[in-house]
This record gives C-alpha cells, structure tokens and sequence, in this order.
C-alpha cells in the first residue's frame, strides 16, 4: 500500500533520534464503512505534525484470512506469506493509533483477527484509540486496552471517542465537531511521548 502522502519529515542528524513512526490503522472492512473517513481526518491532522513520522495502514490491503497459523503467534514461526507480510509492516513501527468501529459493544471481528497474527511484532510499543460509534466507541477501547496488556503495548489515556449521532451526519458523512481535534492532539502528544519513553525497550 502506498503510504498516506504526509509532509516529508526532516532528516536527523548524526546526534538526533530517529523521529518515531506511528501506524494509523484502520480496523474495519466492511463496504461503505465510516472507519476511512475518520482514519483519513486523523492522517490530515497528523500531517501537520513534525515530531512524527505517520502511515496510513489499511487491514483490508493484507488479505488476512481468520487466523490459519498452527503455532502461536508468540513463538514468532509464520507459516503463511501472508502473516510474514502483515508481520513485516507492524514491526516497523513504534507506535499504533487503532480507528475502530464498536460492533456489538466490542471491536471489529476483522481487527481483533488481525491482532491475533502477531506477538512480538507489538512488543514495548504504544497504541491510541480513535473510536466510533453509537456510544462513541467506547466500549470496543475498553475490549483493546485488555488486549493490549497481554501484547505489552502501553495505551495511552487519551483517546478520540466520535458519535454517531453528533459526529456523523445520517450516520454516514463525517463531520467531527470542533472539539474533537484537540481531542486528537492531546491523544498524538502522549502517544509520542510514550513512544519515545519505550524506546530503550525496544532497542
């Protein structure tokens, strides 16, 4: 998939970090879902930022099939292309900011799936939750931070909840209310910061 065209982010030098690269993933397939709508207005706000280095990832670019590894994912031997494909993408990032659906009062079948492939790859990194729906998501967050703890990635408190009924116009045409950015900005600076805090874990 061809990166979301961010602003080019400055070279460092030879006393400087690497700045740290968040995946912006989106964790719905269905047709005419909301979830790229939202994923899209977190990348344009992201652009914006220099501190960062930000993709867009798409789970439905990957073909991932339910979950066909024999061995689990914590022993790190991935049998299907597939999963070496998917795992190869989420290892290169240090952080992960998850646009999620609430479907039943949990996430997406289709994210939990894709999270189940992998293990180390999540390891000593850090998520943000950019959530929707009618109750505005929130308890699809709550099922990801249980999962998150046992992956050893560090969420954030910070989090986007958008309404269905305040946020979305007929259910279906994003249109955010004003707070919702610097909701957003306060959930892109702990993830950062954290990003950045765990770094020596992850090297």
């Amino acid at each position: 998939m061809t990166p979301y065209p961010f602003q080019n982010t400055p070279v460092p030098t030879r006393d400087e970090k690497p700045v740290i690269k968040v995946a912006i993933i989106i964790g719905s397939t269905r047709p005419g879902r909301n979830g790229e709508a939202v994923a899209h207005w977190v990348c344009d706000l992201a652009a914006k930022r220099a501190d960062a280095e930000f993709e867009l990832v798409d789970i439905k670019d990957f073909d991932l099939p339910l979950l066909d590894e024999v061995l689990p994912a914590a022993m790190g031997q991935y049998d299907g292309q597939h999963t070496r494909t998917w795992a190869a993408k989420i290892d290169s990032f240090d952080a992960y900011i998850f646009v999620t659906p609430e479907y039943n009062h949990s996430t997406s079948g289709v994210l939990k799936n894709a999270i189940d492939f992998l293990y180390a790859e999540w390891n000593n990194k850090v998520a943000g939750f950019v959530s929707y729906g009618v109750s505005g998501g929130t308890r699809a967050v709550e099922h990801l931070r249980l999962i998150m703890g046992e992956l050893q990635v560090a969420d954030v408190r910070a989090q986007v909840t958008l309404s269905l009924l305040t946020d979305f116009e007929n259910y279906s045409v994003f249109k955010p209310a004003a707070q919702q950015e610097d909701a957003l900005t306060v959930m892109f600076d702990q993830v950062i910061a954290w990003g950045e805090a765990l770094r020596p874990l992850r090297h």
